[in-house]
């Protein structure tokens, strides 16, 4: 005959162990990174659409995500969740000429835009103001982006994309 008390606790640990990995599971989704799929294709080819990327919800440091990185916010065009690169940050200049994208008067190499799509492509010099970012979609050919509603206020980022798979 087995012991009594051996029973009745295993039950409660495995339940015990279930809740906390639960709890664990929810604090890193809430606070720290959250799945996304994508719906649009205007970061193709590097995130495709229907894909799934991991999106870092913390907030951003006090100047924001940095040229470069992916981030998520609400569209200023229809509201939606979307996702778009850094293209400028406060302070900096950018401008695309001919296709290719410049920041700072210095030329960026793209490696994730098809310059065939875009070429002939222009876009004026602006300054990026303050508290404010300048995002592009790598699909250029197609993307809506700051060319066409302009700047995104920081505030309104909601996270960066950690990694897309």
């Amino acid at each position: 005959m087995g012991h009594p008390g051996i029973a009745t606790k295993a039950p409660t640990r495995i339940i015990s162990v279930i809740m906390v990995g639960a709890i664990v599971m929810l604090a890193l989704r809430v606070w720290v990174a959250a799945p996304m799929t994508v719906v649009s294709d205007s970061m193709e080819p590097t995130v495709m659409q229907g894909s799934i990327v991991l999106v870092h919800s913390a907030a951003p440091s006090l100047d924001g995500p940095t040229v470069g990185q992916i981030v998520v916010f609400r569209s200023p065009e229809d509201g939606k969740r979307t996702l778009k690169r850094v293209a400028g940050a406060a302070g900096q200049t950018v401008a695309i000429r001919d296709g290719a994208l410049y920041v700072d008067g210095a030329l960026i190499v793209e490696q994730y835009v098809d310059s065939r799509q875009i070429d002939g492509t222009f876009f004026h010099r602006v300054t990026v103001p303050a508290g404010h970012l300048f995002v592009l979609g790598d699909n250029r050919a197609i993307s809506i982006d700051s060319r066409d509603y302009g700047f995104i206020p920081i505030a309104d980022v909601a996270g960066t994309v950690l990694w897309p798979w």
